[in-house]
């Protein structure tokens, strides 16, 4: 696979995957793989959910192609098939704990815990982020990985939720509260807004 050329548009690229050119669409995904990454691994917390996540999202875009706006962003229409992948798997998730949480308690006793990382460590730090904004509501959630993580405005974000941006960033606010009040649980200092 080539590196996508740097002057070719998304909506060329787009248009011509349209046209059956495989590569083409590998050259968006090249392009826009990393940052959906960064974006599903923060809302989800696990690395090997991401990449299912991210592949989904991948096949989803390929699918939709035709409905793809070429007067848009395509990371930004990328960044919305990632999200609906992520609440589709948090619902998914909240079954599964459903099932789990009933499970017979030989089942359970069984089931090895994760080890937790060294505190002194900064990928320690990043792991207990990570679990920490994966449970955030999806609601407070969204709004803080599109914004604090993805560089986006309050507008742009607002525009993706389907919200206005003063909601984006009151969202944002509890958000930001919420982390706080997870990381003091597990030991972190964080000051809050």
């Amino acid at each position: 696979m080539t590196a996508p050329s740097p002057g070719e548009s998304d909506a060329s690229l787009a248009a011509r995957a349209l046209t059956g050119d495989r590569r083409a669409f590998d050259n968006l995904v090249i392009r826009y793989q990393e940052p959906l990454y960064r974006f599903i691994r923060r809302y989800v917390g696990d690395a090997d959910e991401t990449y299912d996540l991210l592949q989904e999202t991948f096949v989803a875009a390929w699918q939709a192609l035709g409905r793809y706006d070429p007067d848009r962003s395509a990371l930004t229409w990328l960044r919305r098939i990632a999200l609906n992948k992520c609440r589709d798997w948090g619902r998914r998730r909240t079954v599964r704990k459903f099932f789990y949480h009933a499970a017979p308690l030989e089942a359970a006793e069984s089931a090895t815990p994760d080890a937790d990382l060294p505190a002194d460590t900064q990928e320690a730090a990043l792991a207990r982020l990570d679990r920490a904004i994966a449970m955030l509501p999806p609601q407070l959630k969204e709004p803080l990985l599109l914004t604090m993580f993805e560089g986006l405005s309050q507008e742009a974000a607002g525009d993706i939720l389907g919200i206005t941006a003063k909601a984006v960033e009151t969202r944002i606010y509890r958000a930001r509260k919420q982390l706080a009040t997870l990381l003091r649980a597990e030991g972190v200092g964080i000051d809050e807004p």
